[in-house]
């Protein structure tokens, strides 16, 4: 029997790029998914072109605290709960430090850290409580301390404050929920560019891996490839 069967994810973010990507993975692994995103509309158009009747789509706007109050009561009321929470809705200000605006900046952590934030506190206490969670935060190595100083500034900020939620979260929840922070690369997407040399499907692996991962995986990392990276 597949294990997945039952099992239910939430991939914020995802009516296009990775988060879409994930979605169709875990949708082909056996769970049911929901796609939450901002504009429901374009979820909704996400969804059909996925073709599949495990895949519900919410309105979620990660960066409202009621928004995403409202999705998990919505969810509770129907009787959801979900087992796998994967923070992949993000935005990629690009500009240098000293051309960085308050507003951008603000933007930048609203969505890439407090996104994120709203929605563990959201959804991570029922996993403590069922025994059994899996939590990924789409960060990128331009946060990683070790590698470089994070950057572009306002993006590299809030993807290194993402990498601090994941170790702060992964020490406030049992070693049963799983939580982990994920570089995809640079992927081929609207935000990544044509240029980039990774393709989606490869970019969402270790996003899905994580997902998925058995009750003996790691917790607390940072993972690119399916390899433990620095930060």
């Amino acid at each position: 029997m597949n294990r997945e069967l039952g099992r239910t994810a939430l991939v914020t973010g995802a009516s296009r790029g990775i988060g879409l990507e994930t979605v169709r993975q875990l949708d082909l692994a056996g769970l049911d998914v929901v796609l939450a995103a901002r504009d429901v509309a374009r979820g909704r158009a996400a969804a059909r072109s996925l073709g599949s009747p495990r895949i519900r789509v919410e309105e979620l706007d990660v960066t409202d605290a009621k928004s995403v109050a409202d999705c998990s009561r919505r969810l509770a009321d129907d009787g959801v709960d979900i087992d796998v929470l994967v923070n992949n809705a993000g935005i990629y200000p690009t500009d240098s430090f000293f051309s960085l605006d308050e507003d951008t900046m603000r933007q930048a952590l609203d969505v890439n850290l407090m996104g994120a934030f709203h929605a563990c506190q959201a959804f991570c206490p029922g996993m403590a409580r069922r025994g059994y969670g899996r939590v990924v935060n789409v960060s990128s190595g331009l946060g990683a301390l070790t590698e470089n100083v994070p950057s572009p500034a306002a993006y590299g900020i809030s993807k290194a404050a993402l990498n601090a939620l994941t170790l702060v979260v992964s020490a406030a929840v049992p070693g049963t929920v799983k939580v982990n922070a994920v570089c995809p690369g640079w992927v081929r997407t609207d935000m990544g560019g044509r240029g980039a040399p990774t393709g989606v499907e490869q970019g969402a692996d270790t996003v899905t891996w994580l997902a998925r991962l058995p009750d003996s995986g790691p917790t607390g990392g940072f993972f690119r490839n399916r390899r433990k990276i620095d930060w």
